[in-house]
């Protein structure tokens, strides 16, 4: 019985296996998987409460890598996943994303000379300075198949030299998990009842919904307060509701900025699980953030969404879907915000494949790659 050893990492490494796994045991029931938990998010907050509500079983493997550098990082999961490699002896691993730890499980994956097949490929914000750019390109440059979700992901691989053949145009898991949870997404009302904010949001139901945690915006002190600042200034036209990322909640604390969100129109939660996350973001007038997986969702959703970078590695949710690229000039945010405000914003459309069946696809390729191995 041939065996795929799958690999989760991070919260929204999950979220694009959940569906994937589903598909594999529907389409390739005589397929084993083995799923390897790499332990790069740590907190049961950010991950644990994922597993049940996306149903996901209990990893086979945790390599509980924790934290640390790049390279310390990368270093620890290749280590502890290596043994798992001669344990489990797969017929493939499969990838999601673009963490650290996908790219050292590919790596680890190719020197013991076991195809990589990776979810979510092709993606480029061309920002190298993006620890997440790097680990793409040399993931994609390892993978034996390469599952795009848009268009543009495909384009890129094969400039890059990348075989069409090997190149599978899916659509995206992730809409595959916001498909499948949205009817059970958790109503406004009880998100703000639970945060003790009952009241917080007027009866016209009108807020600003904010996610911030890259390195790039939360680890600068500068350009933390400067965000920061913005966020309360556009808070005396709409209250912003902001879950607070572990990083960011440290850094604020860090560099003692944490009194500028002691004002009365922005109000600070905990992580949220992902089932009150669909419910902020699908009742949001905006959204304002800096994670590529936010910017599909919201393009899925038809909410506008102003991503607080410079460039984004998915192009098609600026292009076709509800998405802007605000940068972190502070006029540039509020004119943005406030034009939204006033006219209602991108509601864009959904771009090809984002269907709810890209996980279907995945598997179907998969199936005919060990069709394929078992004629040789």
């Amino acid at each position: 019985m041939p065996s795929i050893v799958c690999v989760v990492a991070a919260r929204p490494n999950l979220m694009k296996m959940a569906p994937i796994l589903r598909a594999l045991a529907r389409t390739l029931p005589q397929l084993e998987t083995v799923l390897v938990h790499t332990g790069q998010h740590y907190d049961d907050n950010m991950d644990g409460e994922f597993f049940t509500t996306l149903a996901l079983r209990a990893p086979d493997f945790r390599l509980q890598v924790g934290s640390g550098s790049h390279a310390q990082q990368t270093a620890q999961v290749m280590q502890r996943f290596e043994p798992v490699l001669e344990q489990a002896a797969p017929a493939a691993v499969l990838v999601v994303g673009d963490v650290n730890s996908t790219l050292a499980c590919a790596l680890t994956a190719a020197k013991k000379q076991i195809p990589v097949f990776h979810v979510e490929a092709g993606l480029r914000s061309y920002d190298r300075a993006m620890p997440e750019e790097i680990n793409r390109l040399l993931t994609d440059q390892l993978s034996t198949l390469l599952f795009t979700s848009e268009a543009s992901g495909t384009s890129n691989l094969q400039r890059e030299g990348i075989s069409p053949a090997r190149i599978h145009f899916v659509g995206n898991v992730m809409v595959d998990t916001l498909r499948h949870e949205l009817p059970h997404a958790t109503p406004l009302r009880e998100v703000l009842r639970q945060a003790h904010l009952a009241g917080f949001v007027d009866h016209g139901g009108s807020y600003a919904l904010l996610t911030l945690h890259r390195p790039s915006n939360v680890d600068d002190p500068r350009r933390l307060r400067t965000l920061i600042e913005t966020i309360v200034k556009l808070s005396a036209d709409l209250p912003v509701l902001f879950p607070l990322h572990p990083r960011t909640r440290a850094m604020l604390q860090l560099h003692e900025l944490g009194g500028l969100l002691d004002t009365p129109r922005v109000a600070c939660l905990p992580p949220q699980s992902y089932r009150d996350m669909l419910g902020l973001m699908q009742h949001a007038r905006v959204v304002l953030t800096d994670s590529g997986g936010v910017q599909e969702e919201t393009t899925a959703l038809g909410v506008p969404c102003l991503t607080l970078r410079d460039n984004t590695e998915r192009p098609v949710t600026v292009t076709e879907g509800s998405n802007a690229i605000a940068g972190r000039d502070p006029s540039v945010i509020l004119a943005l915000s406030r034009d939204i405000l006033r006219y209602g914003g991108k509601a864009g459309r959904i771009p090809q494949l984002w269907d709810g069946r890209a996980a279907e696809r995945i598997a179907d390729h998969i199936g005919l790659w060990l069709d394929n191995q078992d004629d040789r």
